[in-house]
């Protein structure tokens, strides 16, 4: 029986992350992937991108996978958002000397970034591909037996699988979700204008259109949110006829636009778990909570549990607590609860603001963008979040060590 720490189960860009964060602090884990590894890197651009905001990517400096993204990121400097193509809208263009407000990163960049970081790293030990076929938790520890027949012995779990969490399942923890009535449509295009690293919010009655900056600066990944009942149709479209739609929604700011990536489609959900610990339990990322991806918020707040946990293990084992403890585990949930609550909401309710329809709704929706622009404090409340820079964070977020 091997011995660690910390199990992860799922090692996906959160989860390794995590592991990669506790190995640099002494915290040994062991992280458990049935996913390929070959395959979730294979070499071409798939259209997906993460928006990376500056307090995760501070993270990312602080555990060494930034030096492995370099000249493979889009400094995000300016955010633009809008009613439409006319009217209300909000501006945020930060000053030069505060950084960028985050980077576009391709996923599949991203994946091989943290793999190579996680590669030979002090106390992260990958078992991939394999899966967990029996996880028992008591009070003394949390035992797993491996599809491969490995049996591993640690003090805490943690659940790392994305939305569909078995361990969240098993474990018996209430989920709040829902559907929205929408489809994400996710490509990239080339332009003829070169985008000077603006990321654009347009919203419509029937779903934001997004365009979001990557290099090089001829080159944009879109998130177009349609309706469900449309969706199907929009994928049919031939290439000329799909590209004249979104050239409709878009302007010509940027020029003429040609496709740069396969078009594919997502449904888009809300999930939020009622709380994130259980007996030697702790889920982060997707198995935590799940939102639209409406402010590319998503992947931020997983990084932001990952930064939060490694803080708590860390700080706790320091005292001679093991990561199990049930105390260090309150510490988590009291710390996420509220900032993933607030989040969550936010992004919710911004979904169905700007998804009422009518004349009276967008005048109202204009005048708020307006308003906004016009109220410092308020803009720069916003711009905060963006950034993933509001409430108390933790110290990788920081850019500093444990």
């Amino acid at each position: 029986m091997q011995r660690f720490d910390v199990i992860i189960l799922g090692g996906g860009l959160v989860g390794l992350t995590l592991a990669i964060a506790l190995g640099r602090h002494g915290v040994t884990s062991a992280v458990i992937d049935p996913a390929e590894s070959a395959a979730t890197m294979v070499p071409g651009f798939d259209g997906r991108v993460s928006a990376i905001s500056s307090a995760s990517w501070k993270l990312f400096e602080a555990i060494g996978v930034a030096p492995h993204l370099e000249g493979r990121n889009c400094p995000i400097d300016r955010i633009w958002v809008s009613e439409g193509l006319t009217g209300g809208a909000l501006d945020f263009a930060p000053d030069p000397e505060d950084g960028a407000m985050g980077f576009m990163v391709e996923n599949r960049e991203l994946r091989v970034a943290i793999d190579k970081t996680a590669h030979g790293a002090p106390g992260v030990t990958r078992f991939q591909p394999d899966s967990a076929q029996n996880v028992t938790r008591d009070d003394y520890g949390v035992s797993v037996r491996l599809a491969s027949g490995e049996e591993l012995r640690a003090s805490l779990l943690i659940g790392a699988e994305g939305r569909g969490s078995p361990t969240r399942e098993l474990a018996g923890i209430p989920v709040a979700k829902w559907s929205y009535p929408h489809t994400a449509l996710v490509t990239a295009i080339h332009h003829d204008v070169p985008h000077g690293n603006t990321a654009y919010e347009i919203f419509y009655p029937g779903g934001p259109f997004a365009l979001l900056p990557m290099l090089p600066g001829t080159r944009s990944a879109i998130v177009w949110t349609v309706k469900n009942e449309h969706a199907g149709a929009f994928l049919k479209l031939p290439e000329k006829a799909w590209l004249a739609e979104a050239q409709k929604r878009m302007g010509d700011f940027l020029g003429d636009i040609r496709l740069a990536a396969p078009m594919q489609s997502y449904p888009l959900g809300y999930h939020r778990a009622a709380r994130i610990i259980d007996k030697r339990l702790a889920l982060v990322g997707d198995a935590a909570h799940g939102i639209h991806p409406i402010a590319g918020q998503g992947v931020n707040l997983g990084y932001r549990d990952a930064a939060a946990l490694a803080e708590v293990i860390v700080e706790g084992m320091r005292t001679g607590l093991e990561p199990g403890d049930a105390q260090l585990l309150a510490r988590y949930q009291r710390w996420r609860a509220l900032d993933s609550l607030s989040v969550t909401i936010m992004m919710d309710g911004l979904v169905r603001l700007f998804d009422v329809p009518g004349k009276p709704a967008s005048s109202i929706r204009r005048l708020g963008l307006s308003a906004v622009q016009r109220l410092g404090p308020l803009k720069d409340r916003f711009m905060a979040e963006a950034r993933g820079e509001s409430g108390p964070r933790p110290k990788l977020l920081l850019g500093y060590g444990i």
